[in-house]
């Protein structure tokens, strides 16, 4: 594993980070807290808010970014999570934010519908 690799997983055992996404200018948006989950020493985000959600829509746009959490910050890349892990990142959410009264919407359908694998840049 690489020190930016580790720092994600780090990163993904908090209870929340910030994703800033890449604008065209090449500055970064204003951090958005998000809850992240791990799955198989993988990174996931979702939006909440699907895919109307705007940190969403900025991070598609350019699929870089990057994500903060306590005093690391990492330079990241942003693929859609695989469909044939949504149950699995369903159950990585349920056990990371057990009852939490905004988990539900975290495993709605449109929440699925937004997810992203989140990346160190190389």
């Amino acid at each position: 594993m690489t020190g930016e690799h580790d720092a994600l997983e780090g990163v993904g055992r908090r209870g929340e980070l910030s994703v800033s996404s890449l604008r065209s200018d090449g500055t970064f948006s204003r951090p958005v807290p998000i809850w992240s989950v791990l799955v198989d020493g993988r990174l996931f985000i979702r939006s909440y808010r699907g895919t109307e959600g705007r940190w969403y829509r900025g991070v598609l746009a350019r699929r870089a970014g990057r994500v903060t959490s306590g005093f690391r910050t990492v330079d990241v890349t942003f693929t859609p999570a695989p469909i044939e892990l949504a149950d699995r990142i369903d159950e990585a959410y349920r056990a990371k934010y057990a009852g939490s009264a905004y988990l539900a919407p975290m495993l709605s359908e449109q929440a699925r519908a937004a997810a992203f694998e989140v990346t160190a840049k190389p």
